[in-house]
């Protein structure tokens, strides 16, 4: 894996390992662990021997529904890359506490790495959706004007919401 000049992985690296499961952004335990530079083993152990610091809205265990989804969008490569055991997922708050049960000082590092990845998405959504609601109101405001206020309008809106690509058909034509 490609490390920065400090080791650590990059932002860009930890962004692709940043999945949405139950409505929450969360990391594999697999990848918190080599985020840390620990075995997957040893971060389940610690987060056993502190479990009261990991309340659910931390870190929660996936169903097999859940983890057969992340096998088919490769997510996981495989069932048995689990070693046996459906994974854990830790929320941000929950990659801090991680690292202060790890203690180590690369967990450290990698923890203010992953939160800063956590904060900078989590602008870039608040900041889509300011543009968004400043163009609608926008639109609002210049309702009455000119043809060509709408056309603009519609072709911005067109840009932040590109339509989906045509699915191709399957079977004999």
């Amino acid at each position: 894996m490609k490390k920065t000049e400090t080791g650590l992985m990059p932002q860009e690296t930890i962004e692709g390992k940043i999945l949405l499961i139950r409505g929450k952004k969360v990391l594999l335990d697999r990848d918190l662990a080599v985020l840390y530079g620990v075995k997957t083993i040893r971060l389940r152990e610690q987060v056993k021997r502190n479990s009261e610091r990991f309340p659910e809205d931390f870190m929660f265990q996936l169903t097999k529904d859940e983890a057969n989804i992340l096998v088919s969008q490769n997510a996981i490569p495989s069932k048995r890359s689990l070693g046996g055991y459906l994974p854990y997922v830790f929320t941000e708050h929950g990659t801090l506490m991680a690292a202060n049960v790890i203690k180590s000082s690369i967990a450290i590092q990698a923890s203010i790495a992953i939160v800063r990845t956590f904060t900078k998405l989590r602008e870039m959504m608040m900041s889509h959706k300011d543009l968004q609601k400043k163009i609608e109101d926008m639109e609002k405001r210049h309702d009455k004007h000119d043809q060509h206020f709408q056309l603009i309008f519609k072709t911005i809106k067109e840009m932040l919401n590109p339509p989906g690509k045509p699915k191709k058909r399957i079977g004999y034509r």
